[in-house]
C-alpha cells in the first residue's frame, strides 16, 4: 500500500498504460495491467471492484463502497490510457521525483488526478458505505482515441448516476463546458501519369489543397457565428496532409485530417459533420468525407447543486470552460450531469517531459478530501 499521494502516483506513472492507437511509442500499452493494480488497491480499502472489458485486454474499472440501494450516486472518473511516449526526453515511466515535480507519461493527464482522487477515498474509507450520497470510482479506457470505454459504460450504468466528476488536470477549476469536435478525413482523387508529362494526368494534391483553401475560408466564416459566452467560438484546423508515392509520379490520391471544435451552439444547429457536408456540396468542392467521428460539446448548468458544494469546498476553485474534449461529455451527452476537475495543468499533458507540481497533487487530494467529507450533509 502506497504511503502517500505521492508514492500512489509512483506507482501509476511506473505501470504503462499507453492507448495502443495512433503510434504508442512502445509496446507496453493498453489499460489492463493498470486495471489490475487499482482493483488490487481498491479492494484493500474496501471496494468491491468489476473489470468491464470494453475492446480485448481494454477493460473498464468500476468500484463501488456501497450497495446499490437507491441511494444518490456519483462517481470519481479518470481515464486510464496515457498517449504515446515517443519521443519523449525524460523516463516516461520513471516516476522521478525532482525541483518539486514529478516527472513522467500521465503525471498530469491523467494519473495525477486519479491518484489524488483515489488518495481521498483512501483518507475516507471509513466512511464511504454510509454516506448518504455514494461515490463509486470507475476508471475509463480508451479516452484518448475514441473514448469507447465512457460511451459503453453511459449506456450501461449510465441511469445509475446524478453526477459525475471527471479526472483530467484542470488546475482544480470546475469546467462545466467544453467544447465538442469533428474529427474527419477529406480525401480527393485524380489521375497518376508520368510526371515529364504531367498534363495526362489529373494532380490529386493539388485538388485537395485548392479545395482546403476554400474550406478554410466558406466553412471558417460559418464557424465563426457559433459562438460560446465561454468557450468562443466554433473552428476548424487541418492537422494532416498525405498523398502521392514519389515526385515523379502525378499523383492520384490525396488526404488530409481534420479537427472542427464544436460549441454548443453549433451542436444545436445540427452539428459539424452536417456543416461541413453541406459546406462541401454547396460550393461544389472535390473532395469526399471518410472516416467522420463526431464527439458532443458539454454543458452543464452552473448552479448544480454537485457545482455549487464543489465550489463551496475551497475558496480557491472557480467555474471554467475549456476548448478540449473528454469523457466526461458522452456521460453527460448520455444523461449524467458532469465536470472536469484534478491538480496539474492541461499545458502539461502530452508534452515530451510531462510533470505535475507536487504541491498542487497534494492539494488537489485534500480538495476531494473535503469535498467527501461535506456530503456527509447529504
Amino acid at each position: 500500500m502506497s504511503q502517500d499521494v505521492v508514492s500512489l502516483l509512483q506507482q501509476l506513472v511506473r505501470i504503462p498504460s499507453v492507448n495502443p492507437d495512433n503510434a504508442p511509442g512502445t509496446d507496453q500499452s493498453g489499460e489492463e495491467t493498470l486495471a489490475v493494480f487499482l482493483s488490487g488497491w481498491l479492494e484493500s480499502i474496501g471496494a468491491e471492484v468489476t473489470l468491464e472489458e470494453i475492446q480485448p485486454g481494454r477493460p473498464n474499472l468500476i468500484a463501488r463502497f456501497a450497495p446499490m440501494d437507491g441511494r444518490p450516486r456519483i462517481l470519481f472518473g479518470p481515464h486510464l490510457d496515457t498517449v504515446g511516449v515517443g519521443g519523449m526526453i525524460i523516463e516516461p515511466f520513471g516516476g522521478e521525483l525532482r525541483d518539486g515535480k514529478l516527472w513522467g507519461r500521465g503525471a498530469s493527464d491523467t494519473k495525477g488526478p486519479m491518484a489524488a482522487m483515489l488518495w481521498a477515498l483512501h483518507e475516507h474509507q471509513e466512511i464511504l458505505a454510509d454516506l448518504p450520497v455514494a461515490v463509486d470510482f470507475v476508471a475509463f479506457m480508451g479516452e484518448e482515441s475514441g473514448q469507447w470505454g465512457s460511451k459503453n459504460f453511459v449506456k450501461r450504468h449510465g441511469r445509475d448516476y446524478t453526477f459525475a466528476l471527471v479526472g483530467e488536470p484542470t488546475s482544480m477549476q470546475v469546467v462545466h463546458v467544453t467544447k465538442g469536435s469533428l474529427w474527419a478525413t477529406l480525401r480527393a482523387t485524380g489521375k497518376a501519369a508520368h510526371s515529364s508529362q504531367p498534363e495526362r494526368g489529373e494532380n490529386a494534391i493539388l485538388k485537395l489543397t485548392r479545395a482546403l483553401d476554400q474550406l478554410d475560408h466558406h466553412l471558417g466564416r460559418q464557424l465563426a457565428t457559433f459562438t460560446h459566452p465561454v468557450l468562443g467560438r466554433s473552428t476548424m484546423n487541418v492537422g494532416l496532409i498525405r498523398g502521392g508515392s514519389r515526385p515523379n509520379i502525378v499523383p492520384d490520391l490525396a488526404e488530409a485530417e481534420i479537427d472542427i471544435r464544436i460549441t454548443p451552439a453549433l451542436a444545436a444547429a445540427g452539428g459539424a459533420l452536417r456543416l461541413l457536408t453541406e459546406t462541401i456540396a454547396y460550393h461544389e468542392l472535390p473532395m469526399k468525407i471518410v472516416h467522420p467521428h463526431e464527439n458532443p460539446p458539454m454543458e452543464t448548468a452552473a448552479d448544480h447543486p454537485m457545482i455549487l458544494a464543489l465550489l463551496a469546498t475551497d475558496v480557491g476553485t472557480a467555474l471554467a470552460g475549456a476548448p478540449w474534449f473528454s469523457d466526461a461529455a458522452h456521460l453527460s451527452n448520455g444523461g449524467i450531469p458532469s465536470i472536469c476537475i484534478g491538480p496539474g495543468t492541461i499545458d502539461q499533458a502530452h508534452t515530451v517531459d510531462e510533470f505535475i507540481e507536487i504541491g498542487a497533487l497534494e492539494a488537489g487530494a485534500r480538495f476531494f478530501a473535503a469535498f467527501i467529507c461535506g456530503l456527509k450533509n447529504g
